[in-house]
């Protein structure tokens, strides 16, 4: 019975780590800070990876990540922008209350509330898979009380749709269960394992990049975040949502990864059909995340967007 719990416990977590982006060591010369934004639940305090100058480009990274996503693109596009990188609620060095404030539109209330508090204008957000859907979320609001503040918008490997979850995950969202598999599994295997399943090429797959992206796993408080976001990882009115994606006006910018096994380039060239102003540049030869395994080409695709936006 041990056996098969350990072996259980080791494909939930294996499967978890599939859809998060590498965290790699090493930012360069940005700066990381620490602000303490005043959202809808209380304070609260975000790690904040910056650096250049110019327009403001925002990234938002995806599940069970943080900003250490985006180190292989953000020298480049910190070559005229001031780039912001923010660890989401609940992540990397942000701080994680022991709630259940961990849905697409909680961390949509928290990026807003830092965006207003930054007085960001002409703001362009790069969101990458959980961290598009939050990006689309905040793009909606872009008819409303953001009107004036977000200018585009980059969806790279984006969760957007209804689509059939791993039954991993499925367990995971049982009560209970997801504490059994992460407490069996150590963090530094579910990393290795996931990003097998989540990179094309495993040679990218580097010692330093998978103690740094299981390092958080070590916390309480961050498997806290994980499991909620899990339980919240498919809205209810999903169908509802994503008939809104037509009313979206910002200009649109649409990565995605041809062999893509957490979310299958599919929606990306849906994305593309639903939202009118929407442009899609699909890479081949690379899984869930363009910008850890294509990382000039996707910097190059999106200030080529900026150029002509």
């Amino acid at each position: 019975m041990r056996r098969r719990l350990f072996l259980l416990g080791f494909a939930l977590c294996a499967a978890l780590a599939a859809c998060a982006p590498v965290m790699v060591a090493q930012q360069g010369a940005a700066a990381v800070v620490y602000k303490t934004v005043r959202t809808p639940t209380g304070p609260l305090r975000l790690a904040v990876t910056e650096s250049g100058r110019g327009k403001p480009i925002l990234l938002l990274h995806g599940f069970a990540t943080s900003s250490y996503t985006w180190q292989g693109i953000m020298p480049h596009l910190a070559r005229k922008n001031r780039v912001i990188a923010v660890d989401l609620r609940g992540f990397g060095a942000s701080d994680k209350p022991l709630d259940d404030k961990y849905s697409v539109f909680d961390q949509a209330d928290v990026i807003q509330a830092f965006i207003e508090q930054e007085k960001l204008k002409d703001l362009t957000i790069v969101g990458h898979s959980f961290g598009g859907g939050v990006t689309l979320a905040l793009a909606l609001r872009a008819k409303g009380v953001l009107r004036s503040r977000i200018r585009n918008i980059v969806l790279v490997d984006s969760v957007a749709y209804k689509q059939p979850l791993p039954i991993f995950f499925r367990m995971l969202q049982v009560p209970g269960l997801a504490e059994v598999g992460m407490a069996l599994v150590p963090p530094e295997v579910q990393s290795a394992q996931g990003l097998k399943l989540a990179y094309y090429d495993h040679e990218k797959i580097t010692e330093r990049a998978i103690t740094e992206y299981a390092s958080p796993l070590h916390s309480p408080a961050a498997k806290h975040a994980l499991v909620k976001t899990v339980e919240q990882i498919m809205p209810p009115n999903i169908d509802e949502i994503a008939l809104s994606y037509r009313t979206i006006r910002v200009p649109t910018l649409v990565v995605w990864c041809q062999e893509d096994k957490v979310v299958p380039s599919v929606f990306g060239q849906r994305l593309k059909a639903d939202i009118p102003t929407a442009e899609l540049v699909m890479f081949s030869k690379c899984g869930h995340m363009p910008q850890e395994e294509k990382p000039a080409e996707t910097a190059r695709a999106i200030e080529a967007f900026l150029a002509r936006h």
